[in-house]
């Protein structure tokens, strides 16, 4: 494969005429590429918990400290010493495992409890729990949904989602266009037994939200489910930080909310809230579920995590003095932070090229963020991706702005954006 310098991802997935074992040296050639002009910042070794500072080791037998902007450990949870001695409790309690799938022996106490406080947290009667944020979107979908029913996707949800719809009919809608939407509910009206718009309440790659409440409104028009998984407002958005659906008092109008218990909530694992019917289907159905191992004891801690959000407001506060601070000093600097109202931050630049370069002088800076292209999102629309803590102190989130500030004066990212070709080493010196 030539021009390695312009392949994404994407094109590794399948290649014609290709066995794995060729597939699999076509892609190590391709990282060689990016690692040769130091591009290549994925599953980089981190020696520290997640926190507002990471130890990284980029070189052998070098380890240094940085900026960590690359955790969705949003009020720092998993640090909290109440939700510790939670899970080092649990662990004391029932051992470090749950030892069976939920059906046939693997349901404990603590996970009756999880799904009490999951679903209580959004004002609702039911919940199941999963061993991952993934599946419970995934499983839950391909559960209810087959090929006598509609999905109909937000183009900007979730990998998982995209998954969850392999076992049924798919169309999707540009991202948030209401017009495309109705036009797909209208057209769609009578042709399937059921009919499930999915969103998120905010958007992983650009941190903006689903005006949900126009979502909902069609979705009642055109009589339709509405899904919402809003893992990345859950604990963020909101007054009591229940998410999108908070800001629009829809808790009750919508049929099943998903999210993931690895980002506020402090573990692993994820949920789906809905009518307590729906709920005791999908344990005896959702296969993912019934034949997987449940989340293990530490997981008792989540409940914890979950109480926190209520008992501890001052860390969400403290999030969005980070959130409003950062986001000001990018703007500031003239640089493209998008539609952004969360404590995801892009920095959007279009080539991806230049978003590899970015990246790799934030390291040099002791910043460590991710750089996002396709499929993630669109070829032309590359950025550096940023998540906020309420553990971030001013003076790292200076270094940050001060690293931009740098880079910018050598990449110039606000007069170029999608213009950059490779080569901007020589023009932006």
């Amino acid at each position: 494969m030539e021009n390695l310098i312009n392949k994404t991802f994407k094109d590794f997935e399948n290649i014609t005429g290709m066995g794995p074992y060729e597939r699999a040296a076509e892609w190590a050639a391709y990282v060689a590429d990016w690692r040769s002009r130091g591009h290549w910042n994925y599953r980089q070794m981190a020696f520290s918990g997640c926190g507002p500072r990471v130890g990284l080791q980029l070189e052998p037998g070098k380890r240094m400290d940085y900026v960590s902007l690359v955790s969705n450990d949003y009020l720092g949870f998993t640090q909290h010493p109440k939700v510790k001695a939670a899970a080092i409790a649990a662990i004391e309690k029932y051992g470090t495992g749950a030892g069976a799938s939920p059906a046939i022996g693997g349901h404990y106490d603590f996970h009756g409890e999880l799904e009490r406080a999951i679903a209580g947290f959004f004002g609702r009667d039911a919940a199941i729990v999963y061993s991952t944020g993934y599946t419970a979107n995934s499983a839950m979908l391909q559960c209810l949904l087959k090929k006598e029913d509609l999905a109909i996707f937000d183009s900007s949800v979730h990998a998982s989602v995209f998954e969850g719809g392999l076992t049924t009919t798919v169309k999707t809608f540009p991202h948030n266009d209401l017009n495309a939407l109705e036009h797909i509910l209208r057209l769609n009206e009578d042709k399937y037994r059921t009919r499930l718009v999915v969103v998120d309440g905010v958007y992983s790659q650009d941190g903006d939200l689903a005006p949900l409440d126009k979502i909902v409104a069609l979705c009642k028009l055109y009589n339709a489910m509405i899904m919402v998984d809003d893992a990345h407002g859950t604990g963020v958005i909101g007054e009591r930080g229940r998410g999108v659906m908070e800001l629009y008092d829809l808790f009750q109008e919508v049929d099943l909310i998903t999210g993931t218990f690895s980002k506020t909530f402090a573990h692993v694992g994820g949920y789906v809230v809905a009518k307590p019917e729906l709920v005791e289907y999908l344990k005896f159905h959702s296969r993912q579920h019934i034949f997987s191992a449940t989340l293990p004891p530490p997981a008792a801690c989540i409940t914890t995590a979950i109480g926190l959000v209520d008992e501890e407001p001052q860390w969400m506060r403290k999030l969005w003095e980070n959130v409003s601070y950062f986001r000001n000093g990018l703007i500031g600097l003239g640089l493209d932070v998008g539609n952004t109202a969360s404590a995801i931050i892009p920095v959007k630049v279009g080539d991806p090229l230049v978003a590899a370069e970015a990246t790799k002088l934030l390291l040099e800076a002791g910043v460590y963020a991710n750089q996002i292209g396709y499929p993630a999102v669109s070829k032309k629309d590359a950025r550096v991706r940023q998540s906020l803590m309420a553990m971030h102190t001013q003076e790292d989130l200076d270094q940050v702005l001060n690293a931009w500030e740098w880079i910018n004066s050598r990449l110039r990212l606000n007069e170029r954006k999608g213009e950059i070709a490779y080569g901007y080493k020589e023009e932006a010196t």
